[in-house]
């Protein structure tokens, strides 16, 4: 998995969001990061994740022509991933 933060948009892989379209970043521990791939997931958010990793980052989507609620982002460093795409 690849992940690209430039001036204007996120990229991950194939999959790219400009910036303007991005909501709330936020870090999720061991915990939430289970809710969010589990209990809590949405079936129309985009999941960048690995199975291996606990943490990560869940991005709010804020365009109203995407039914893509959230980008859920797996990373050991999620307060990195978040500080560069917030």
């Amino acid at each position: 998995m690849v992940i690209e933060i430039d001036e204007n948009e996120v990229r991950i892989n194939a999959a790219h969001i400009e910036h303007k379209y991005l909501g709330e970043v936020k870090v999720l521990d061991i915990q939430e990061m289970r809710y969010a791939r589990g209990r809590d997931a949405d079936p129309s958010a985009f999941l960048a994740i690995r199975f291996w990793s606990p943490r990560g980052v869940l991005v709010r989507v804020k365009d109203s022509r995407d039914s893509t609620p959230y980008w859920l982002i797996s990373s050991k460093r999620g307060d990195e991933l978040a500080k560069a795409i917030g």
